[in-house]
């Protein structure tokens, strides 16, 4: 190893990459960060809707509490390098920040470039030297790191980073190189599946209804008949089935595809319980006592749903509205407080915003990101087995990880 070798080898460009090289490179080190993509961050750059979701305002409790899997592992580096602290960290930095609904954490400009820029920025601020290759593969040489093989040759070091990111968003670079590395290297990767992502239906009228989206409902998940999640917030659906935030925070949950039976259903009134709900449906139904069924709906429905709602109430639309039975009521008002929507699977991986699944944390230092098994092994962010719900715990993890991983090498 010469002289001009770096210390640290970071493999991959995106938060947690970035994050590791800054934060090593501050410590003095000689540090080499590999990106194939022409900017680094790409992913980042489109998170949140362009926006950038990059934290979650709230405890490390509240914070736990959003991880579905196994969150023990993140407390030291949550402990060191929490929400708070990141916020101050990018704020410090001239980074301005905004707490939004939900306690989600923007940038004042919303504009996820900023945040990625100014990673960027400080990471050759900071004299971290960017290549732009492709890492192929980890060299180890008598238990530890020795060097990482390029498509440009190899870099001998003593250490390297894999922060890679997961499978999803494949446009971006995630192509799940990471794994490949440390399943190399006697890592184990538990399977990968999609998390945060859109969830499919046999239900035809998901199709019928395509672009109608449903704002201040409440979404419950149930896994073989057992309530899994519920939550109001906003929804979509879509050619496939269902889309949105509630129903990418849902599929969280959703664990055992394909071996487990899931089923959605929608509160469309939340707000009103049945018996106030009743008098609202008695109402309109004195209003338009004298219309049929189907033109009896409109100050409660949107007009796509209208006739997919009839058609489920099982009362036939040239009904008189004042020959609509009580029993028909009460089966109208179930439908609106319990719409079903059966689900039959997650979309493809690629369209997901999180990887579940990756590298077991079993093997990795939480309180360094090292490996077990190899010295000079760093990991952190997707390409660990880790993943949260939506609301900017996903980044935070990415922001922790890298900062430990930075810190301990």
């Amino acid at each position: 190893m010469n002289a001009d070798s770096p210390a640290l080898v970071v493999i991959g460009g995106g938060p947690a990459g970035m994050m590791c090289a800054y934060q090593a490179a501050k410590r003095g080190l000689a540090v080499t960060l590999l990106e194939p993509n022409d900017k680094l961050g790409r992913k980042l750059r489109i998170t949140g809707k362009g926006r950038c979701n990059l934290t979650n305002n709230c405890d490390v409790k509240t914070f736990m509490a959003n991880i579905p899997g196994d969150g023990r592992f993140l407390y030291s580096a949550l402990s060191r390098l929490g929400p708070a602290e990141t916020m101050a960290f990018f704020e410090e930095n001239g980074l301005p920040l905004k707490t939004e609904r939900g306690n989600r954490v923007f940038p004042q400009s919303d504009n996820a470039n900023d945040v990625a820029n100014l990673m960027a920025s400080l990471c050759r601020r900071a004299g971290v030297r960017i290549l732009k290759r492709r890492a192929g593969q980890i060299i180890a040489e008598n238990g530890a790191v020795a060097g990482v093989m390029t498509d440009a040759g190899c870099i001998p070091c003593r250490a390297a980073a894999v922060c890679t990111g997961g499978l999803s968003y494949p446009l971006t670079g995630s192509d799940g190189a990471g794994y490949r590395f440390a399943e190399a290297l006697g890592h184990t990767v538990n399977p990968t599946r999609p998390s945060l992502v859109p969830l499919e239906s046999p239900d035809e009228y998901c199709a019928e209804m395509q672009g109608f989206s449903l704002k201040n409902v409440t979404l419950s998940a149930y896994e073989n008949g057992k309530l899994l999640y519920k939550e109001l917030g906003e929804m979509l659906f879509t050619h496939f089935g269902v889309s949105g935030p509630l129903v990418l925070s849902a599929s969280a949950h959703m664990r055992k595809m394909g071996s487990a039976a899931y089923k959605l259903e929608i509160d469309l009134k939340p707000g009103l319980d049945e018996k106030k709900l009743d008098a609202r449906l008695l109402r309109d139904f004195e209003k338009y006592a004298n219309k049929e069924y189907k033109n009896a709906l409109g100050d409660l429905l949107g007009s796509k749903m209208i006739p997919v709602v009839i058609r489920l109430s099982g009362i036939p639309e040239d009904t008189r509205v004042n020959h609509i039975t009580r029993e028909q009521r009460m089966k109208l008002l179930h439908l609106l407080k319990a719409f079903p929507v059966a689900v039959s699977g997650a979309r493809p991986i690629d369209e997901a915003i999180v990887t579940a699944g990756g590298v077991s944390t079993k093997e990795v230092n939480p309180r360094t990101m090292e490996s077990k098994l190899l010295s000079g092994l760093y990991f952190a962010g997707e390409v660990l087995d880790l993943d949260a719900y939506t609301g900017g715990f996903n980044l935070q993890i990415a922001w922790s990880t890298g900062f430990v991983a930075g810190n301990s090498v």
